[in-house]
């Protein structure tokens, strides 16, 4: 649903959107570090609990994973916003944390940013699809493409490999593994964090016992991860987002277009640190995420853009391709009305 707009007012706005955004980019040190205390201090607080909640009952522990995933979602935020540079002012600092981050969270931090950094210069363009996006093929691709890769797209995009199986493979199998795209920077950053993860599992597992650290690991980082990929699909999967070929792509248009405002409840917009306001961070990668709801409430101009609620992202699972004619995103089911054209 899109709220009505003055165009005179909107068509302003879209001139000087780069001012608009100007003003909530800077970083303030005491916000950033008190979102670390209280989302890395929580985490550590809440694996502690699942640890002493073996003791009880393992159906109690598998209760904790939900607020504790939830907490890794948030530290996974963190060094999204160290990424871009917005949660502090210092290089150096972004990255220190934003490794650290990494760490906790399986991601290879300088790997991670180079990849989506692709994304962010390429998202909504049909002609540079495949690097840190979900990925979405048109209709009449599918349509002339073989019945291999017509079958291995189907099983890409379903229920149970998109939000079962791909999460944890991509976090915890992929990740370890150095991309194409990196350098040697990347791929020193990448063995760190790999033999930082591999420390922290041996002590904890000589400490507690390996059997105790899986059982407390696996489904923390299974739901961290499926609820960080659900958050990513939703906020660019959605009916009219935004596909252009190069030549008509626009930056602008593919970030208040081909991002949603993802609106969540109170606690769990807090968990996902604001990451719902997705068309804005795309606009504007520099603006912390603390600063994003901000910026929304005091621009029209970024409330005239697709919102999406919670019950009706479910709908968006449905959606698999690009239909170039009718410009918005169909399921499979599309192909059979063409069909019977």
């Amino acid at each position: 649903m899109i709220p009505s707009i003055n165009n005179e007012t909107f068509k302003k706005a879209h001139e000087s959107w780069q001012a608009l955004v100007a003003q909530y980019q800077n970083p303030h040190l005491g916000r950033s570090i008190w979102q670390i205390v209280n989302t890395f201090g929580l985490y550590l607080l809440a694996w502690a609990l699942m640890y002493w909640s073996l003791s009880v009952s393992y159906w109690l522990t598998l209760a904790l994973a939900v607020p504790t995933a939830g907490l890794l979602v948030r530290i996974f935020i963190i060094l999204h916003d160290c990424g871009h540079g917005s949660f502090f002012k210092s290089n150096k600092a972004n990255e220190i944390i934003g490794t650290a981050a990494g760490i906790l969270t399986f991601t290879p931090y300088l790997q991670w940013r180079r990849e989506h950094a692709i994304h962010h210069a390429s998202s909504g363009d049909l002609d540079r699809r495949g690097v840190g996006d979900v990925y979405t093929m048109t209709v009449e691709e599918y349509r002339q493409s073989p019945w291999w890769k017509r079958l291995g797209y189907r099983v890409y995009r379903s229920s149970f490999v998109m939000f079962g199986l791909g999460p944890l493979y991509v976090f915890v199998v992929a990740h370890r593994f150095i991309s194409p795209h990196s350098g040697k920077r990347e791929k020193v950053n990448l063995h760190l964090t790999n033999l930082a993860m591999l420390a922290i599992a041996l002590v904890l597992g000589a400490t507690m016992g390996f059997k105790e650290y899986l059982m407390i690991q696996l489904p923390v980082i299974w739901l961290a991860s499926t609820a960080g990929v659900w958050m990513f699909y939703i906020q660019h999967q959605f009916e009219d987002t935004y596909w252009k070929d190069h030549p008509e792509w626009q930056y602008a248009a593919a970030a208040l277009q081909g991002s949603s405002y993802y609106k969540l409840p109170k606690v769990l917009q807090w968990f996902t640190g604001n990451i719902g306001f997705h068309h804005i961070h795309h606009l504007s990668p520099r603006i912390p995420n603390y600063n994003l709801e901000k910026c929304y409430k005091e621009n029209p101009l970024f409330q005239h853009v697709t919102i999406v609620t919670f019950w009706e992202s479910l709908r968006a699972v449905s959606l698999k391709l690009w239909d170039e004619r009718g410009q918005r995103l169909v399921g499979f089911s599309h192909l059979k009305r063409l069909r019977a054209r």
